[in-house]
């Protein structure tokens, strides 16, 4: 029998008690909400979190304004407490395009830096997505995504732009996770993640950075159309 999301998250932190608190319970928040089990809009009630991962509110508060400063919570005048950050269309827009911007910058840089191990590597990992795509498994599909992108910032070798990259993906996490469900979707991103790993092979800087551009870009116009549709 397995265990209750409760006594998992519990444990996770009993097991890394020789660390700060403050930062074990930050992290264990940000999977929370980047994993979707604490959704947009989500109130944080100290007392509840508190009992739910058996710490004290001194910590969870500290976690909590070192994830308000990192986007994910927000709080402040005329509202009671902290909650999930839910962004605005404006907020989101702006988010894509600063996204595209520096995933252009990564693919480029990987087109001149890339290993042929490592160019060999994004090829095995676009077989396993196009395999989570054909079984139509959404969640696994999303971690294995998430990871290719880890593997284009581990290749670029940036690490300003890899921080400034999770700090952007973290915001929108729970949108780009929303719009990975669609068959449809899902299909169009690995398309784009195969013209970009093509001009990765080819050692093509400026086709890479477009194909990076325009997958985030792309990104971006299947979200507009849920507005409009």
């Amino acid at each position: 029998m397995s265990e209750s999301p409760e006594a998992e998250a519990a444990a996770r932190i009993e097991l890394r008690r020789g660390e700060s608190l403050s930062g074990i319970v930050r992290d264990t928040l940000e999977r929370l909400i980047l994993s979707g089990e604490l959704p947009p809009g989500e109130r944080l009630n100290e007392l509840a979190l508190a009992a739910r991962l058996g710490v004290s509110r001194g910590p969870l508060r500290e976690a909590l304004r070192a994830l308000e400063q990192e986007g994910l919570v927000s709080g402040g005048a005329g509202q009671r407490g902290m909650s999930v950050r839910r962004l605005d269309a404006t907020e989101l827009a702006e988010l894509y395009d600063a996204r595209a911007l520096l995933q252009g910058f990564i693919c480029g840089l990987v087109a001149r830096r890339a290993r042929p191990e490592q160019v060999a590597g994004f090829r095995v990992q676009l077989g396993m997505l196009e395999a989570a795509g054909r079984a139509d498994d959404a969640p696994l599909y999303f971690r294995l995504n998430l990871e290719f992108h880890e593997a284009m910032l581990a290749a670029a070798a940036h690490r300003r732009g890899a921080a400034m990259y999770r700090a952007l993906l973290k915001e929108s996490h729970p949108l780009r996770r929303l719009m990975l469900e669609t068959p449809a979707n899902r299909q169009a991103s690995q398309e784009e993640h195969r013209r970009m790993v093509d001009a990765i092979a080819a050692g093509d800087v400026e086709a890479a950075r477009q194909a990076g551009e325009a997958h985030v870009l792309s990104g971006k116009a299947r979200w507009l159309q849920t507005l409009t549709g």
